[in-house]
């Protein structure tokens, strides 16, 4: 049996729309006009009004943190705390409601000192300890780069004025040398890898949970980067979760993985493994060695060429050496796998095409389809160089919500006036697709679908930064879900709505080509269709 779905607004890939589209078997099967479909109709088809909603690709999120989006939601929720004080009511009402007491860890995520009125920095562990001084505490900053623990936690942890910090990373100290209880970047590690590590059961809910709610917004595929969620549980285990879950038929969302090391040893292990881009099932496929190059902008751990303008003296953070870069690239390319890169700052930037280049040369590959992850800060020269070397590059326009009020005063105005370039990128002929990082952000797509088009804040409360890179809304939804799958290498197979892709859509509630664009975040989802399977449904048609 087929169905036929008519009397649509059918966002394709290309334009104009179209009406009505056939699905069996999992896959399109035709595309056109409601009489045409219909002419094809068999007594036994099933015929689906859609009633004027507006159909699209399935969205693909080409760069978050599924797993670590799962356990977040376990957590004392802070993203949407103005304050310090409102943060520490919501840690107290978090506790009180989960009954934790004694040496129960209470987790946190998303703050941002940025949005506290009045301005108070970075939570510190004195702001803590007037949370608990009984119970450990550590929240993480909303971009995961920072997070901070109070004293209680420093205590069970043995970390005190004498630890060592890691390379790649900062331990942040007050005037006094006393720790301040701020861990950024690889210092990180010291708290996440001493923090009470989920059971395989629990790993699999956190996929579930987090695969529930990416549905919910339309999204069908995601490639995410869960290896290292957990600092004390080896990937090995992790790629367990996955195919177990794969076994029990709970896989509700296309995952490819990309599989993150922080070192060479490690990487060695995985290859030797047997683990290469591409492995895999429709559903679950291994993707590309991840790398964190920096930290973030808000954190002011992106690793800039210059000064921070609003931090003398602070360039921000690299997590490797440009030889360990070089021979981690290197080995991953060589030995056939893809390449995807975390790169906020320009000087980050220039360190990844030094590497990319060294390893093109020793083994050149025309469809490599490595590529650099949020490539924010950016000169006009690099983004010739990362054409050149045709790289891909992973956006996150979601992230203008937020960076669009601080860009200027972190970056100075030469680079901010180059930078978040993502016209500039399509332009020079540059695969851009289109992400959330969520939890850093929510999952939504239509809101990266809105800040690419506006170029503004969600709320409109900044003029448009930088106007001349807006996307029209089809290049948009276009980096949503086609540049998606070609990042994957899955062009021919999903992204569009054509004759023998994938039966993945999104029915939504609104049209984005017809509202206002301050308006396009307000659309929703209204069914997900995975494989010609519902599997989410919010008032249907």
């Amino acid at each position: 049996m087929r169905t036929i779905y008519t009397g649509g607004r059918v966002f394709t890939g290309d334009e104009p729309l179209q009406e009505a589209f056939i699905v069996a078997d999992g896959r399109f099967t035709a595309i056109g006009t409601d009489a045409d479909m219909l002419a094809l109709a068999a007594p036994e088809d099933r015929i689906v009004p859609l009633q004027g909603r507006f159909v699209c690709p399935g969205f693909n999120d080409s760069h978050m943190h599924l797993l670590n989006f799962g356990n977040v939601l376990t957590q004392c929720a802070l993203a949407e705390a103005t304050s310090l004080a409102g943060m520490q009511d919501r840690l107290r009402t978090f506790a009180a409601e989960h009954a934790l007491t004694g040496e129960s860890w209470l987790l946190g995520r998303g703050w941002n000192q940025d949005r506290f009125t009045p301005a108070t920095g970075i939570p510190t562990r004195g702001d803590l300890d007037a949370v608990s001084t009984e119970m450990p505490i550590c929240i993480v900053r909303c971009c995961g780069h920072c997070l901070a623990v109070n004293s209680r936690a420093l205590e069970l942890l043995g970390i005190d004025e004498s630890t060592p910090c890691p390379p790649g990373g900062a331990i942040d100290r007050d005037a006094s040398g006393r720790l301040t209880g701020v861990f950024r970047d690889a210092a990180m590690t010291l708290v996440q890898a001493r923090l009470p590590a989920p059971d395989r059961a629990a790993l699999k809910n956190m996929l579930r949970t987090a695969m529930q709610a990416l549905n919910a917004v339309g999204v069908t595929s995601c490639q995410t980067d869960d290896l290292c969620c957990f600092a004390n549980i080896p990937w090995t285990e992790v790629l367990a979760a996955f195919r177990e879950l794969e076994a029990e038929g709970g896989m509700t969302i296309r995952v490819y993985e990309q599989c993150q090391f922080t070192d060479i040893a490690s990487l060695m292990d995985f290859l030797e493994s047997g683990h290469r881009t591409g492995n895999g099932s429709p559903l679950f496929r291994i993707g590309p060695l991840k790398l964190l190059g920096d930290g973030s902008l808000g954190a002011r751990t992106a690793r800039l060429c210059g000064e921070y303008a609003d931090a003398p003296g602070e360039r921000g953070i690299a997590i490797f050496s440009q030889a360990e870069l070089e021979a981690m690239i290197t080995l991953a390319h060589i030995s056939g796998m893809q390449i995807a890169v975390h790169a906020i700052g320009d000087g980050m930037l220039d360190m990844l095409i030094k590497a990319y280049r060294k390893a093109f040369a020793r083994a050149p590959r025309k469809n490599h389809r490595s590529g650099i992850v949020h490539v924010q800060l950016t000169r006009p020269d690099q983004l010739r160089a990362m054409k050149r070397l045709s790289l891909h590059a992973y956006a996150q326009t979601v992230f203008l919500d937020y960076d669009s009020h601080i860009v200027h005063a972190r970056a100075g105005e030469a680079l901010a006036g180059t930078s978040y370039a993502f016209h500039t990128m399509q332009t020079l002929g540059l695969h851009v697709s289109n992400g959330t990082d969520c939890p850093v952000e929510a999952p939504d797509p239509m809101r990266g679908i809105q800040c690419a088009v506006t170029r503004q804040p969600l709320d409109g409360s900044l003029p448009p930064y930088r106007p001349e890179e807006a996307m029209t809304v089809a290049e948009a939804l276009h980096s949503y879900t086609a540049e998606g799958a070609y990042a994957s290498f899955e062009e021919g197979f999903k992204g569009r709505i054509a004759p023998g892709l994938a039966a993945d859509f999104a029915i939504l509630s609104g049209d984005p080509f017809a509202v206002p664009a301050s308006g396009i975040a307000r659309i929703h989802a209204v069914q997900t269709v995975l494989g010609g399977e519902t599997v989410y449904v919010n008032g249907g048609v």
